[in-house]
């Protein structure tokens, strides 16, 4: 992770030199504006790389909810044959463009950065004598950054700093606890309504194991957060905080952009008759609709039974090849094995004597 903390702290010192050269030291509200603004300043460079992740995050679920109804006919079609039915929905995902973990890769990026500023955030204080040189920082940004407080109190501090330690940059324990009291509350509530508006838009899983995961995000992590907020430093509060009011309205304009298909989205309003969106609208279904009949198996077929792996037994000498196979149900020296197996009783029978009368007819004119 030592890549990850000295470029998270690169950013976040020239973000806050920019800021410094502005303020001058200068605060207002007893807020150290530049570290505030340094943080949000690491929000938007991480926001500004993501944003094309995003949208491809957007653009694949928008495909894999396209495709649902056609994966839903693989899975008649192929029922019990999980191998093929895997590389059919390979082939499909292919051919579509739908990438079913590209909605795991903007979250995956994001945490490394999270975890580095929790590390970095967290560092300086009063009590901290030793490395104030790690990851590009200086003996000045250190001190700066122990001094700096939001409405008094201190970046590094949080929920549960005893009042010792905060006497020692002349700070209260009642402010911290207000200021991160206020700042969790407003981190936890933005969380939640990241990812409400997300599952909105797109709509609940009809999978339940997914839609299970859907309730987990939804309700679970905040839920979680309520108690493990108090242990984050107010710097890293700020980040989270910010970053969700940047992810909601990243999300609502992506997503106003991106619809999702009209026939997942149920309680959307269809749009108008003659614009270019209701013709959309209606090429999307006729597609749909055609992919579903390609997919689907045909009439009166049975779904394909998962291909057996274990090698059929030769068949003993003398059966199922000479005289005796046409006892089984089949003329000599034609079919296989099993033969003749599904004719019914009185067709074996009937077989089974022409093979009789043309092996007496045989033996006559040999004779």
């Amino acid at each position: 992770m030592e890549w990850a903390y000295d470029g998270v702290s690169w950013v976040l010192l020239r973000w806050h030199d920019l800021w410094s050269n502005v303020f001058h030291g200068n605060q207002a509200l007893a807020t150290d504006w530049a570290w505030v603004l340094a943080i949000v300043g690491v929000v938007i460079t991480l926001r500004v790389i993501l944003f094309p992740l995003f949208v491809k995050q957007i653009q694949s679920q928008r495909a894999m909810q396209k495709l649902a109804p056609e994966i839903k006919a693989l899975q008649e079609r192929y029922k019990g044959d999980r191998e093929t039915l895997q590389k059919e929905m390979m082939e499909l995902y292919r051919k579509e463009k739908a990438n079913p973990l590209m909605g795991c890769l903007p979250i995956l990026i994001q945490m490394p950065v999270f975890l580095a500023l929790f590390h970095v955030l967290r560092r300086p204080d009063p009590d901290q004598t030793m490395y104030h040189t790690l990851y590009g920082w200086t003996e000045n940004n250190w001190n700066t950054y122990v001094d700096a407080k939001l409405f008094g109190a201190p970046f590094w501090s949080t929920f549960l700093t005893p009042a010792d330690q905060l006497a020692k940059v002349d700070a209260s324990q009642l402010d911290v606890k207000l200021v991160a009291g206020v700042l969790g509350a407003a981190m936890i509530l933005t969380t939640f309504l990241t990812t409400r508006q997300m599952i909105l838009k797109t709509g609940w899983n009809e999978d339940p194991n997914q839609r299970m995961i859907q309730k987990v995000m939804l309700y679970g992590i905040p839920v979680i957060m309520i108690f493990s907020a108090g242990a984050f430093p107010i710097g890293v509060v700020i980040y989270w905080t910010v970053n969700n009011l940047f992810s909601l309205g990243q999300q609502q304009f992506v997503l106003h952009k991106y619809p999702p298909p009209a026939q997942n989205n149920p309680n959307a309003k269809p749009p108008k008759p003659g614009t270019k969106a209701h013709e959309k609208m209606l090429e999307e279904q006729r597609e749909a609709e055609q992919r579903r009949k390609d997919l689907a198996p045909k009439p009166g077929k049975r779904p394909k039974p998962a291909a057996s792996t274990t090698p059929k037994p030769d068949p003993a000498p003398g059966v199922n090849g000479s005289a005796v196979n046409g006892a089984n149900g089949s003329a000599p020296g034609k079919g296989g094995p099993g033969a003749g197996k599904n004719l019914s009783r009185a067709e074996r029978i009937a077989r089974a004597k022409k093979v009789s009368g043309a092996q007496q007819a045989s033996k006559k004119k040999k004779g």
